[in-house]
């Protein structure tokens, strides 16, 4: 028996057929992304799964055709298959939209240096030890400045005859006694050994390692009876309170930070995060890996941190400050290109629309939507896999939704 010019069984045949195919599509499409292989490619597997999708995607579109015609046929088909799809909604809101990276750093410290004599001498006193706090200008280590104190003392005294010389000298030449060139020897003399003393009085400072700030000693290679020799380290000492974060980004990223910009820096070892902004960003490329250097402030945290302890710094590369955004998960894509599913009310019924649209930048969970909506648009969330092109559906409640769609 014909309807309308169309055969039912052939037409329910096909239905099923479709549906089967339907199914096949889908356990395809899942396995394509889920086995991995040495042979296959992530590219390959990504294009592959766009394949099974518009597949997927068409196959929806041929059973809702059928679906209707067959409907149209037979009334007892009608009332077993025509019901309205829960699903749920939402309103695209103007907002804006933020994408970010993750740039692995490190914690550093301006106030991280290794200590060194400026002269060469025994080690006679190591007067700290390792993790011990020192304040500014305390001793440290102390070399052999026995020859520089002697030569001290005998300048002492040679300074003390040219003093009294000079002041004799100089109160004869006030009243004309004697020459002027014996007045500017002695004078000369005088001076001459008052800076050899401060010279000598430098290099017994020098002789003595002091620390340049307050902080701990983190490292003490010194040893008392050993040689110490300029450049060659003897302390180190680390103070925080100048503490700064340090990361490498890649050249790609040129011109998408600047000072101030806001960044969240994860430090995975403690589980913390911090709020905090980017203080410098580096004007010149690094040769051998392309990156360029970005610094981020440290505000104070009331958890303990160490140099080059590994920070993940989140960073905002891009923002919208007006955007339409909707969760990447509900973007299907077709023959025609991308597309999600609107709410049209017609004749007091509810039937989902496709609409096709213009993908921007995607984050963690959200894609920014460039052309197809206008932001007013009742946007199918949950349920949507569920539709094809001009299907009823039934919006659930606030209350009910989440429960009831779960039964889906």
């Amino acid at each position: 028996m014909e309807h309308y010019g169309i055969n039912p069984y052939h037409d329910k045949k096909e239905y099923y057929t479709m549906k089967s195919l339907y199914l096949i599509i889908i356990t395809t499409a899942l396995m394509a992304a889920c086995t991995s292989g040495s042979d296959n490619s992530l590219d390959s597997k990504k294009k592959e799964l766009e394949s099974a999708q518009k597949e997927l995607a068409s196959l929806k579109e041929r059973i809702t055709t059928l679906e209707k015609e067959i409907s149209a046929a037979d009334p007892e088909f009608a009332k077993q298959h025509n019901k309205a799809i829960l699903v749920s909604t939402f309103v695209a809101e103007r907002k804006p939209f933020e994408h970010k990276v993750e740039i692995r750093g490190s914690v550093e410290s301006r106030r991280n240096v290794l200590i060194s004599s400026q002269v060469a001498g025994e080690i006679v006193k190591v007067h700290v030890r390792e993790g011990q706090a020192v304040n500014k200008g305390q001793v440290l280590v102390s070399l052999n400045a026995e020859v520089i104190r002697n030569t001290i003392a005998e300048l002492k005294t040679a300074l003390e005859l040219a003093t009294s010389v000079y002041e004799k000298q100089s109160k004869l030449w006030e009243q004309k006694i004697g020459t002027e060139i014996q007045y500017l020897q002695a004078k000369n003399n005088k001076e001459s050994l008052e800076r050899k003393l401060a010279t000598a009085y430098s290099q017994l400072d020098q002789a003595i390692v002091k620390a340049p700030f307050s902080g701990t000693v983190d490292q003490l290679p010194a040893r008392e009876g050993e040689l110490a020799s300029p450049g060659v380290p003897l302390v180190r000492v680390v103070s925080l309170t100048d503490a700064y974060i340090k990361a490498d980004v890649s050249e790609r990223f040129i011109g998408k930070f600047k000072s101030g910009d806001p960044v969240v820096a994860y430090f995975p070892s403690i589980e913390k995060r911090i709020n905090t902004t980017i203080s410098s960003v580096s004007q010149v490329i690094n040769e051998e890996n392309r990156t360029f250097l970005i610094e981020v402030n440290m505000p104070k945290v009331n958890f303990i941190i160490k140099p080059n302890q590994v920070v993940v710094l989140e960073l905002r590369d891009y923002i919208n400050e007006n955007a339409l955004s909707v969760p990447t998960r509900i973007i299907q894509r077709d023959e025609e290109g991308q597309f999600i599913f609107t709410i049209e009310n017609r004749n007091e019924k509810l039937f989902a629309h496709k609409v096709h649209v213009t993908t921007g930048i995607s984050s963690t969970t959200l894609t920014e939507i460039l052309d197809g909506i206008q932001g007013n648009e009742k946007i199918v969330d949950q349920g949507y896999r569920d539709l094809s092109e001009g299907v009823e559906v039934e919006i659930a409640d606030e209350a009910n939704s989440g429960k009831d769609l779960a039964k889906k």
